[in-house]
């Protein structure tokens, strides 16, 4: 699962780690250590440019809305519960299906945040029959400090009670891809503590590795089994994750000391 992540590189950054070709001045966006569901959050995505001569498409960074609402929802208010979209079927919900095949993009992030708890309630979760309270965070982030291109989906919706000149007439909202998270050892593990990404939640967001990038971008590329190869795992032993005070999980609070690492856990992980 992804339900909070930390977004804090500035658009000039952005610019230059995904050799984005157009930017308005209008799409930038404030450091975000807290991003929560329903949030604007940068994107990077490829299309072409709205009225020019030529339809080739244009590397852009974007702002979009954290939660996917349908092209065909009648109303946006189901977009705050599409954050995620699982890797294993987003060929083939209907809700993910048509922008998987046309609409993917980059959601550049520092790291995500994700909540322990003990093993009982951890099992009942992962058979669906209990939601996990939210115990002691953790932050999660690529050990040698590169940029995490989470991948994901983005799609169009038109509110139809607005003119068509007005200016939030259309909503572009995204979504978040996760897979299942690696049982291998972390890259940097707390001293005490989640030894792997597993032991701190059974799904994970989708890094893609370099190497990924303009192929997942890519508007031309539509088949699905060769896209869904694209969303194989990244290499293993890539990320760290340490323990993080517990005022994250309020959505007020916002700012670096949200990253600062604690010496030990705040609460209890019955580890």
């Amino acid at each position: 699962m992804c339900g909070r992540y930390a977004a804090s590189r500035s658009p000039e950054d952005l610019q230059g780690l995904f050799g984005v070709q157009k930017r308005e001045p209008e799409e930038s966006l404030a450091p975000d250590w807290n991003v929560a569901p329903t949030k604007e959050v940068y994107a990077v995505l490829e299309r072409p440019v709205k009225d020019a001569a030529e339809p080739a498409p244009v590397r852009q960074l974007r702002r979009l809305r954290w939660g996917l609402v349908p092209s065909w929802a009648k109303t946006p208010e189901g977009g705050a519960r599409m954050i995620n979209a699982r890797a294993e079927t987003v060929h083939e919900k209907p809700s993910f299906r048509r922008p998987f095949l046309a609409r993917r993009c980059i959601l550049p992030a520092d790291g995500y945040y994700e909540w322990v708890t003990g093993s009982d309630e951890r099992q009942l979760e992962e058979q669906g029959k209990k939601k996990r309270p939210r115990k002691q965070p953790y932050f999660v982030t690529p050990a040698d400090g590169s940029v995490m291109a989470l991948a994901g989906l983005y799609e169009f919706w038109r509110d139809r009670t607005l003119a068509d000149d007005h200016p939030q007439a259309w909503w572009v909202t995204c979504s978040v891809i996760t897979t299942e998270a690696e049982k291998t050892p972390l890259a940097v593990a707390p001293a005490t503590g989640p030894g792997s990404l597993a032991e701190i939640h059974p799904r994970m967001p989708l890094m893609l590795t370099p190497d990924r990038w303009d192929a997942w971008l890519d508007p031309a590329r539509t088949d699905p089994d060769e896209l869904r190869e694209l969303l194989e795992p990244p290499p293993a032993g890539l990320m760290r994750a340490y323990a993080v005070a517990t005022a994250v999980s309020n959505v007020r609070n916002n700012g670096p000391e949200l990253l600062e690492e604690l010496a030990a856990p705040e609460e209890s992980t019955l580890f």
